[in-house]
């Protein structure tokens, strides 16, 4: 292809060309893929229908859930196609589409954690005014605000990379359209790109984690004032789900994208980033509902129902 042509379909090579470990690979993901998608969806159905979870605690449980099956969505479902497919093209537009929904339900959730660990500050700190601080007023707006922080970031990054000239070759060594693989195959200078997206995430990741940090520091002074034991057992039983998972979460995100261009191993990060849109999602119904009382009472609950109508 010459330098000068553009380029308006990519080729996504994957793991391996390898037939026989291809259709392992496509069984593996498959069934990662459906329990994340049943347990992601389960819980949102579960705090829809089970009035004892109508608090915003679980409300922003179910849209973190709804976030997780959607980012899965948006990578699995085209990479289980490539799996058992000879042509594993995509086209530009596709391209920019699957980015696009992937930076923006990546940020969301960044946002929407932190937001969970504001909720889970105001519920132990001052559990007696929790339903009035934490009113549809707020929590409605903070899960919003999560949204557009989401779209804002992906259109930032979409626009920047697709703005790029792609001539020198079609073919990303990745499983799906992420921002340092095709940063790696641009025939343009990516050195703006590479500050904006190490920028832009830091940025993020920083006022994120801080009140995550913030929250945290001041739901341990609370703790320490309380007297029983099993009142502490209860809180750190609550809040160590969700500390859990943004240790998890974040870390792959700074490991993923927090680093200087010239320490990028592609095939390295293919399987991190593999493990924050698909591992990370099938993890999440799991650390949120094992250790929460109320959950598992009501799935306990919705099952009965199902065996016994």
């Amino acid at each position: 292809m010459k330098n000068d042509t553009e380029v308006t379909t990519f080729v996504l090579k994957g793991f391996t060309d390898n037939l026989e470990l291809q259709v392992v690979l496509y069984f593996l993901f498959l069934a990662t893929y459906l329990f994340a998608l049943t347990g992601n969806l389960g819980l949102v159905v579960l705090v829809i229908e089970d009035s004892r979870l109508h608090n915003p605690m679980y409300y922003f449980l179910s849209v973190l859930s709804f976030l997780d099956a959607c980012c899965s969505s948006s990578v699995t479902s085209n990479m289980l196609v490539d799996f058992m497919s000879k042509n594993k093209a995509i086209s530009l537009l596709g391209c920019a589409t699957q980015m696009f929904f992937d930076v923006t339900f990546g940020t969301t959730e960044s946002f929407l954690l932190a937001a969970m660990a504001y909720d889970r500050y105001v519920a132990i700190y001052n559990p007696l005014l929790y339903s009035v601080k934490m009113s549809p007023r707020v929590f409605v707006p903070l899960i919003t605000a999560s949204y557009v922080g989401g779209i804002a970031h992906a259109t930032l990054h979409t626009v920047a990379t697709f703005s790029l000239s792609f001539c020198a070759s079609n073919e990303i060594r990745h499983v799906f359209c992420d921002i340092p693989p095709l940063l790696a195959i641009s025939c343009s200078d990516t050195h703006i790109n590479q500050l904006l997206l190490f920028y832009a995430v830091g940025s993020i990741e920083i006022f994120t984690v801080l009140i995550v940090l913030i929250s945290y520091g001041l739901i341990l002074l609370a703790i320490l004032k309380i007297r029983s034991a099993e009142g502490r057992r209860k809180v750190f039983s609550t809040c160590g789900s969700h500390l859990t998972g943004v240790s998890i979460y974040h870390g792959t995100i700074l490991f993923m994208y927090m680093r200087p261009s010239s320490s990028y191993a592609l095939d390295h990060d293919m399987i991190v980033s593999i493990f924050y849109t698909i591992v990370i999602p099938m993890l999440n119904p799991i650390i949120y509902s094992l250790r929460n009382k109320d959950v598992k009472e009501a799935l306990k609950k919705k099952w009965e129902k199902l065996v016994y109508q």
